[in-house]
């Protein structure tokens, strides 16, 4: 979008940035970017008064932006010289190498542009004519800056500072470095030397506003941008919307509301503003007031998404009002998709089945293929006609041509053919998939067989010590919901395994337990290399809870001498209605089920192995049973609590939905073979045989 601009201005064409420019704002004169190219291309044809203008309107529109600032600076410097074009600029040192302020905005103009080798150049120059002039110091300092070396930049502005203390350019330059360094305090003092002593600089406010806000001011910020409307007599919404969402943060709700029903007249479709003002309403407990503000600015736009969707906000969902509304967004909005959605869901809410089937029907005639219509369609045939909805999902497949959306759809068609009770079909598609999708996952890890004499479990260490927890489920026991909770309640929480730059340390490497069983890893050697990576993780006492990608016994050769202060979580389940979740759900780890027969057999041995920890005692560890919990945060979380002798907030969502305990007897034909490997280990841990 703004390409063509950049480069004219790069190669010099300045008339072709201009018109570029001028079409790209008249085309969106909201967007403050576009503003901002137009003020580079006006200055470098020498239209000074109007490229500060330009970026002044930028700024307006996106007062928070830093950049904007930075490059209104700029546009002061090089406008000393407004009557001067680019071409006049060239000319002029052209004639006269001893122009010093010829080189000077040259230099300024292309570090506006970014081009620092240029602008590095011209100020070379420039220090021929006048060495000590503190304009070069601006200069030098902002390239330095930005090729990020903000401590150098510091140093060379202020030096520079020392001969010329109230130089309106070093303040700017100086501002900036301090910004990158996060010297907040001291950049607002330098920005605020500008502000007094330079007129027309009332725009700086709101960059000065923001750095008071990072010094955990916000009530103080606003008094900034209110400062500014004054002076200027400014209506822009996005500082009013601005000025609302700092009102917020110092919990001044009123005067919050003020402000953003200033934005919100002017911007009804703007997203931040009306986040903003939901929040300031629900802070008032002004539903009444929010119900006719978002009614009036739907009676002018009629068709904003984000407007219907913040009216919906405050009514009960399935409730008549809701209803209401909803009609009325359908009415305004008949093809819009979301709004279609909506009306499908409070006509469910309602027990109007018949009615939501048929929004839902509409919305695939207008987008073949949509999710939330399809599933509502297949949800209305599963109940009547089982057989119709298998091949309604069929269908769909067959007409889908990329192939990780077809996956996906194949995953769904599983669980279409478990709700119409056809199972073996229904493992015959996961497993299908599952055996396709295995070159692209983990391998299952090789389980070590058990010592015949385990280390001595070393002494718990003398005092108060930090207490590390070390978390592990086996695919399908979902203990992700257990992890869901335990990072919900404690910063300590570390899930970065499963991340894509996990830490690097033996209890990430396949290889360790083998390496621990045979004696080439020593357990003293494998805990010191943990410890040694929890700073990097952003522990820095000891106290964590890391959630491990894998286990196996063998690590009890380390955690029994040398972490002896440690806690073992394990999520359990029914190993048979885990291996059922793992086919048709997949592990938070990608593992691979490549056969279902040897998969039942390694997680036979991974279940044998907790039971052997569990029953011999060998380590210190809680077992959490996840059966009739995964589903429900609350329960996962007073589980937790118990086994930790502790009581335990309960996060506001619920955990993640599965088969219900003891739904593998559905499967028992089906799935007979991986089945009867799983019962005995799962008779050990105390689920019933059949």
């Amino acid at each position: 979008m703004y390409d063509s601009i950049i480069d004219a201005l790069r190669r010099g064409a300045a008339g072709d940035a201009l018109a570029a420019a001028e079409a790209l704002v008249a085309d969106r004169p909201d967007d403050a970017q576009a503003h901002r190219w137009l003020s580079a291309a006006q200055q470098q044809v020498g239209q000074a008064e109007a490229a500060l203008a330009s970026i002044d309107r930028a700024i307006a529109l996106a007062p928070e932006n830093a950049e904007l600032h930075l490059a209104r600076a700029g546009v002061l410097i090089g406008s000393r010289r407004p009557d001067e074009a680019q071409a006049a600029l060239s000319s002029a040192s052209g004639l006269d190498p001893n122009q010093f302020g010829a080189y000077l905005i040259q230099a300024q103009l292309a570090l506006g542009r970014g081009d620092l080798d240029e602008a590095e150049r011209y100020n070379r120059l420039a220090a021929r004519v006048s060495p000590d002039h503190p304009q070069l110091a601006a200069v030098d300092g902002m390239v330095t800056l930005r090729r990020g070396d903000a401590d150098r930049a510091l140093k060379i502005v202020s030096a520079a500072m020392q001969a010329a203390p109230d130089d309106a350019q070093l303040r700017y330059a100086l501002g900036f470095i301090h910004m990158a360094l996060g010297h907040w305090a001291f950049a607002e003092q330098a920005f605020r030397g500008i502000v007094d002593k330079t007129p027309g600089t009332h725009s700086l406010r709101s960059l000065i506003a923001d750095l008071v806000r990072r010094q955990g001011r916000p009530a103080d910020a606003a008094d900034e941008l209110q400062v500014m409307v004054a002076q200027t007599g400014t209506d822009n919404p996005a500082l009013h919307r601005h000025i609302g969402q700092l009102r917020l943060a110092a919990g001044q709700n009123d005067e919050a509301l003020k402000a953003l029903r200033v934005a919100l007249a002017a911007q009804p479709r703007e997203r931040a503003t009306l986040l903003a003002i939901i929040e300031a309403w629900r802070r008032l407990g002004a539903q009444d007031d929010a119900r006719a503000s978002l009614d009036a600015a739907l009676a002018t736009t009629p068709d904003s998404h984000e407007l219907w969707l913040s009216r919906l906000v405050f009514e009960a969902v399935g409730s008549a009002e809701a209803r209401a509304v909803v009609e009325r967004w359908v009415a305004a909005m008949p093809t819009h998709l979301p709004a279609l959605e909506a009306q499908m869901t409070v006509l469910d809410a309602a027990g109007e089945a018949d009615g939501a089937e048929a929004v839902a029907l509409r919305i695939v005639e207008l987008d073949p293929g949509r999710t939330s219509g399809e599933q509502r369609v297949v949800e209305a045939l599963l109940a009547r006609d089982p057989d119709a909805a298998i091949a309604r999902v069929t269908g769909i497949i067959a007409g889908v041509q990329d192939v990780a959306q077809q996956q996906s759809l194949r995953g769904w068609l599983g669980f279409v053919q478990d709700r119409a009770g056809r199972h073996a079909d229904a493992v015959a598609t996961w497993s299908a998939l599952a055996h396709e999708l295995a070159p692209s996952r983990l391998p299952l890890w090789t389980p070590t067989a058990p010592p015949a004499e385990w280390p001595a479990r070393a002494q718990q260490p003398d005092g108060p010590a930090a207490r590390p927890m070390l978390l592990w489920g086996a695919p399908g026991t979902v203990v992700e919901s257990l992890a869901g909770v335990i990072g919900y309640i404690t910063d300590e929480f570390r899930g970065d395994r499963f991340l894509p730059q996990p830490p690097k340390d033996g209890f990430q490497n396949y290889t360790t337990p083998a390496a621990l069983a045979s004696g080439a890893l020593s357990g003293q050697a494998l805990i010191a290399e943990w410890q040694a990576t929890l700073p990097a993780r952003g522990i820095h006492d000891g106290k964590v809870v890391d959630w491990l990608l894998w286990w196996d016994n063998a690590l009890l050769h380390a955690l029994r001498p040398h972490l002896p202060q440690g806690l073992l979580l394990i999520a359990v389940r029914d190993p048979r209605d885990a291996f059922l979740d793992w086919m048709a759900f997949g592990s938070p780890a990608p593992l691979a089920l490549d056969d279902l027969q040897e998969g039942a057999q390694w997680m036979a041995t991974l279940f044998g192995q907790i039971a052997d920890l569990h029953e011999q005692d060998l380590y210190e560890h809680r077992l959490i049973r996840m059966d009739a919990i995964k589903d429900d945060a609350g329960g996962v979380s007073a589980a937790l609590g118990e086994a930790l002798g502790a009581q335990l907030p309960v996060p506001p969502s619920s955990g993640a939905r599965r088969f219900p305990e003891g739904h593998w007897r559905h499967y028992a034909a089906a799935l007979s073979g991986p089945f009867a490997a799983l019962t005995p280990v799962a008779v050990r841990l105390g689920y019933p045989e059949a």
